[in-house]
């Protein structure tokens, strides 16, 4: 029997998936918000990367360890001051960034301590959600993720369009785009067509 950790690597959603293919062999990475390792024990697996995590929940951090992952305990909010410029080639933030009270703050922390940022995100753009607050007249859910508004922690909507104007304000290069609708992927109409967006981003 395929044992359950290699089982839960091997089923990796889609946009870590997408993420992974953007991560190149024998890299230095460091994944915030990194969960339960999941997507570290992938890329340490298949592209022998080198990987640390930060993660706010202890359960995150208890499931890497037993993963046998280097990952430390700490809030995103606060910035990465621990690590010295030009410390890793990738540093990555999967599904977090809606949560974040200064995205911008945190993506120039990415880009300080890393090469290069992968950011992927949910898409409020996504044509189910426009019909659904259309029609029902109610903030949707995330196209890729079930949670109600008033749950914790809180989240802020924005869509492709927005994510790509806020890095032009910010001068955020953005050097590769994935566009998912499940495990489909495509770029024609991608803030209309797309359910979730993975971005490659650079200092300009």
């Amino acid at each position: 029997m395929m044992d359950e950790t290699l089982q839960a690597e091997i089923n990796l959603r889609p946009d870590l998936l997408a993420v992974a293919e953007l991560v190149p062999s024998g890299a230095l990475v460091l994944d915030i918000g990194c969960g339960d390792g999941a997507l570290l024990a992938y890329l340490h697996r298949t592209k022998e990367v080198r990987g640390r995590g930060v993660e706010i929940s202890e359960e995150g951090v208890l499931a890497c360890v037993r993963r046998g992952l280097s990952v430390r305990q700490g809030n995103l909010q606060e910035g990465l001051a621990d690590y010295p410029d030009n410390s890793f080639d990738i540093v990555i933030l999967s599904q977090t960034l809606r949560y974040l009270d200064d995205p911008a703050m945190i993506i120039r922390e990415m880009l300080r301590v890393g090469k290069q940022a992968i950011v992927s995100f949910s898409n409020w753009g996504y044509w189910g959600a426009r019909l659904n607050l259309l029609l029902r007249g109610r903030i949707p859910e995330a196209p890729d993720h079930v949670q109600s508004w008033e749950e914790p922690p809180r989240w802020q909507a924005f869509t492709v369009a927005d994510f790509t104007d806020f890095c032009s304000r910010h001068g955020f290069l953005i050097r590769d785009q994935i566009y998912l609708s499940g495990s489909r992927r495509g770029r024609l109409f991608s803030n209309l067509m797309s359910k979730t967006a993975v971005f490659t981003l650079e200092q300009s």
